[in-house]
């Protein structure tokens, strides 16, 4: 999330092959990374239920800033390494608990039920900022090159870990299941992982909306592969590729914002928006204009799916552990993302579609219990 709003971002691979990285040695600190928010998701998430999330999200912001740092500073392999596992700890820390606050803070509010809604913004916002990241590092590395980008990311994500420590902390729901009554606070540490856990697993309609977050959001991994499928058109020049992704990236936002409509959607008519966006998605091998519009009509419908899907769990929590339980639908999203990525390596854009057309029905089975 915060990651997007850098100018970093867009360059980090080309920061590392200009270190003398090659494809391998890139591969394998992607690996790493992905090792890293993998172990650290659910328990990140019990230290968020059980301190306070805005300095939780502050540390994140901390964590990610170091590792922009130690980048610089130690520039090779294991610096990239370990700056790696800093930015995984860090963005485990802001899964589970941006959602929890938020939810959180509207259910105080009385609006809980405006959650979609903001939680569409605030995903069409993590978007939408990939172009003042893209243009910032284009101006600042023609400046000072990577040095410069680097440290102004640093500078980034320090400003928004203080930004983060001014927000309030919101009162939490009720006492996890399973524990004693009292104030979450005075749980420890491997009680209230414990309790999210339970939470987790002991409820069919959570297990349901767990398990559903984590397929949609899933498959939100095939955008690692839109550059290819962008560059692959025949008609289009390399030069045109960034571009056209930044079309597709607010065609992502477009459908995101419209998350808090699509939230009066039942199982059926989430369902039906996924087989549309499995239907576009096999479109979008075409040439020309067609398969781009269609490319940008499947990530918006996966992304209004996706933050509906999100809100359904948000819904169905009543535990204090509500930032563990989310972590474990990210997790579940990781390993789906996994599968996505083999899929394509295998099969291609097609096979995924496919593969989507096929979740649709088991979109609406998972969401038909709604207690």
């Amino acid at each position: 999330m915060l990651a997007d709003a850098v100018p970093l971002y867009p360059l980090y691979a080309l920061f590392f092959a200009d270190h003398g990285m090659s494809g391998a040695q890139i591969s394998a600190l992607f690996a790493i990374w992905s090792v890293t928010g993998l172990v650290a998701e659910v328990p990140s998430g019990a230290l968020s239920d059980r301190f306070s999330r805005r300095r939780v999200l502050a540390a994140g912001g901390v964590l990610q800033a170091a590792a922009y740092a130690l980048w610089l500073l130690a520039p090779g392999f294991p610096g990239f390494a370990a700056g790696f596992v800093l930015w995984g700890v860090g963005t485990a820390l802001f899964s589970g608990t941006v959602e929890a606050l938020v939810y959180e803070t509207l259910s105080a509010a009385g609006a809980a039920d405006r959650y979609a809604g903001v939680r569409g913004l605030v995903t069409a916002a993590e978007h939408g900022a990939q172009v003042p990241s893209a243009a910032a590092a284009t101006v600042l590395v023609a400046t000072g090159g990577y040095a410069l980008v680097g440290w102004v990311s640093v500078g980034t994500c320090l400003a928004a870990a203080a930004l983060t420590c001014a927000f309030p902390d919101p009162p939490r729901a009720g006492p996890p299941d399973g524990e004693a009554d009292g104030p979450g606070e005075d749980l420890s540490y491997w009680q209230t992982l414990r309790a999210g856990l339970a939470e987790a697993v002991g409820s069919r309609a959570v297990r349901g909306a767990l398990v559903a977050a984590a397929l949609v959001g899933g498959v939100g991994a095939l955008e690692e592969y839109f550059p290819l499928i962008v560059g692959q058109q025949p008609a289009v020049p390399l030069v045109a590729v960034p571009g056209l992704l930044v079309l597709v990236a607010l065609a992502g936002a477009a459908g995101a914002a419209l998350g808090g409509r699509a939230a009066r959607l039942r199982g059926g008519g989430l369902a039906a928006l996924l087989f549309l966006a499995g239907a576009a998605l096999l479109a979008a091998d075409h040439a020309g204009a067609v398969g781009l519009v269609a490319l940008g009509v499947h990530f918006a419908l996966q992304q209004c799916v996706q933050v509906v899907t999100d809100t359904r769990v948000q819904e169905r929590l009543s535990g204090r552990a509500r930032a563990t339980v989310t972590s474990v639908s990210a997790l579940g999203m990781e390993v789906a993302a996994l599968a996505v990525v083999t899929t394509w390596a295998f099969g291609g854009t097609h096979a995924v579609a496919v593969g989507l057309l096929a979740l649709a029905p088991v979109l609406w089975w998972l969401l038909r219990n709604r207690s």
